[in-house]
């Protein structure tokens, strides 16, 4: 027997003190359409679209560490959009209304699937956010490694795509 997950219920982020995380969040979440469910002094709670999205601050004890991505845990996470536009849309607000650093400017970037579209930006602790679109099937379509007659699983994974 398997089962077939039904999305992202949510996730829960720590974010340092005193750089404007929350904030930056609740801008991010409002901007996104998702309803706060949770708004504390040092929590953020929001949820819509099928996920949710909970912030809280970090423990005094860890308030002078920041995120690193090659540290065992999240290296990123991704929410898909439903269009190249909302993409486009989310980069220059993230730009221009959270002033975020843009690690990726919304592109298209075929080497991960047929017609990924995607932006990277971080958080003001350093949390890497992406969004993209994948039309059609993706990966389970006819041009996607997974679909009929496609190549498989790929054996690598990095800055350069899906390799064999």
């Amino acid at each position: 027997m398997t089962v077939e997950i039904n999305g992202v219920a949510h996730i829960q982020l720590t974010v340092a003190k005193d750089h404007g995380a929350l904030e930056f969040w609740s801008k991010l979440c409002e901007f996104l359409n998702l309803k706060t469910l949770i708004k504390g002094e040092d929590v953020l709670y929001c949820i819509g679209g099928r996920t949710g999205i909970l912030v809280r601050e970090v423990a005094e004890q860890y308030a002078t560490t920041t995120f690193n991505q090659d540290h065992p845990g999240l290296h990123h996470f991704c929410l898909r959009a439903r269009s190249t536009d909302d993409v486009d849309a989310l980069g220059q607000f993230a730009r221009d209304t959270l002033d975020a650093e843009i690690i990726r400017a919304p592109s298209l970037s075929e080497h991960f699937a047929p017609g990924y579209y995607s932006l990277l930006f971080k958080d003001p602790t350093g949390i890497p956010i992406e969004f993209n679109f994948v039309p059609g099937q993706g990966h389970f379509g006819e041009e996607g490694r997974l679909g009929e007659g496609g190549p498989g699983p790929a054996r690598r994974y990095g800055d350069f795509g899906l390799t064999d």
